[in-house]
């Protein structure tokens, strides 16, 4: 039993983590709570296990009286001094039993409350151990799928990634090995049990945290961050240092950053913009290269109301809005695009403004003018090369043509001249 024992003792040492003084107290408890339900009911038992061999001893304490009613508790004087030569009465002494004698079902029922309470201690290690890791990033090795759930190992625990907290389109098989964030530890009636996520938005924050040593030390700041898991994130930095580009901090050499990034994410797309306190400024940057125009706030209901023209209105909005929501996450305002709203000229608009146009030239003025533009003459510069007789076949006379020439070779002259 000493070896059985100590072989106990060295592999929850080693393989667990629990020291030789607290197996040896589980044990002790575990058996003198054992023996007082079996044979030895009515007794009080005193273990003691040597933690360098694993010998294991045990007594029976028994109270000195001058007239036994209970042999199990008690013990006359006479053979109380046997064991103790000094005993008196109402002492207590110590008489050692095989611990064989506490019999095959103490064993057992020891056995058991060994193991219930090494279960219990090893979730209490597991939350002391993980408890503080709540929020970061941590790697194991997928094990096994339960109901569409996967279970992890991280080290000497398992922990579950629900089906829920997983990116659509990714995949894992037992013996991959996966990054996940810590998300929560659950307190249920088995114990602590670690919560896994890949899909929360906290993931990719605490990526770049770990990939970008300038938002690690504070000089770039994460100020935003909104994140269509699978799809596409959107983050808004901004730097504490004039000297330092958070974006170009972010995105790192050739991309390196960013990309190290997006591949963990399996090619999840990821947007950087530079933070504004302004609305407007952060909506321009956020839209880009969609431009937005006639910007109206309601800062009472935090709703920004704009427009696009119609070629950016499908990269403004995205695939099935998916830019205009993160977009608006990420400003943490309400967005009302509209396609920007363009005024049609009818013919007799376009007829004006070409006369209008005509009208710059002093003395092409009124009727002479409307008649110009009905023949093509839509602005001063359409007179170029042309000719007395190509007046006169439009239906000008003459006089009419040398004048209208005359008039244009002086407009132009004049126009010339000026500085």
């Amino acid at each position: 039993m000493s070896a059985e024992i100590l072989s106990i003792l060295e592999y929850m040492e080693k393989e667990k983590g629990i020291t030789r003084d607290e197996m040896i107290s589980i044990i002790s408890t575990a058996i003198k709570n054992a023996a007082a339900k079996g044979v030895n009911a009515g007794q009080e038992i005193k273990v003691e296990i040597n933690p360098r061999n694993g010998h294991l001893q045990a007594w029976s304490l028994l109270k000195v009286v001058d007239s036994m009613s209970d042999p199990k508790s008690e013990i006359n004087l006479e053979k109380a001094r046997l064991l103790k030569p000094d005993a008196q009465l109402g002492d207590f002494v110590e008489r050692e039993i095989d611990p064989s004698y506490l019999g095959r079902i103490a064993a057992q029922a020891a056995r058991q409350g060994i193991m219930q309470r090494l279960r219990q201690f090893e979730k209490e290690r597991i939350y002391d151990h993980f408890k503080d890791q709540v929020g970061d990033v941590v790697s194991g090795i997928v094990r096994r799928r339960e109901r569409g759930d996967l279970i992890v190992e991280l080290g000497t625990a398992e922990a579950l990634l629900p089906h829920r907290e997983r990116v659509p389109g990714e995949d894992y098989s037992p013996g991959e090995r996966i990054r996940c964030l810590l998300l929560k530890i659950d307190n249920s009636n088995r114990g602590p049990e670690l919560i896994l996520s890949r899909a929360h938005p906290k993931f990719v924050r605490r990526l770049f945290e770990l990939e970008v040593t300038e938002i690690a030390d504070g000089t770039v700041v994460l100020r935003a961050l909104a994140r269509e898991a699978g799809y596409r994130t959107k983050i808004a930095v901004i730097s504490n240092d004039s000297k330092v580009d958070p974006v170009g901090a972010c995105v790192g050499a050739r991309g390196a950053r960013v990309k190290s990034i997006v591949r963990e994410l399996g090619g999840e797309k990821i947007d950087i913009v530079r933070y504004s306190d302004d609305p407007v400024e952060f909506l321009t940057e956020t839209l880009r290269p969609a431009v937005p125009k006639n910007i109206n706030l309601d800062r009472r209901s935090k709703k920004i109301s704009f427009e696009v023209s119609e070629d950016d209105l499908a990269v403004a909005i995205g695939r099935k809005g998916q830019n205009a929501r993160l977009t608006s996450r990420l400003l943490g305002w309400k967005l009302d695009i509209h396609k920007e709203r363009t005024q049609k000229l009818d013919f007799e608009d376009k007829k004006k403004m070409a006369a209008d146009a005509i009208n710059q030239i002093p003395g092409l003025e009124g009727d002479l003018a409307t008649r110009l533009v009905a023949v093509g003459f839509v602005s001063p510069e359409t007179f170029s090369g042309v000719e007395p007789d190509d007046l006169v076949e439009a239906g000008f006379s003459a006089e009419e043509a040398a004048f209208v020439l005359e008039r244009v070779q002086e407009f132009f002259a004049q126009q010339n001249a000026q500085p």
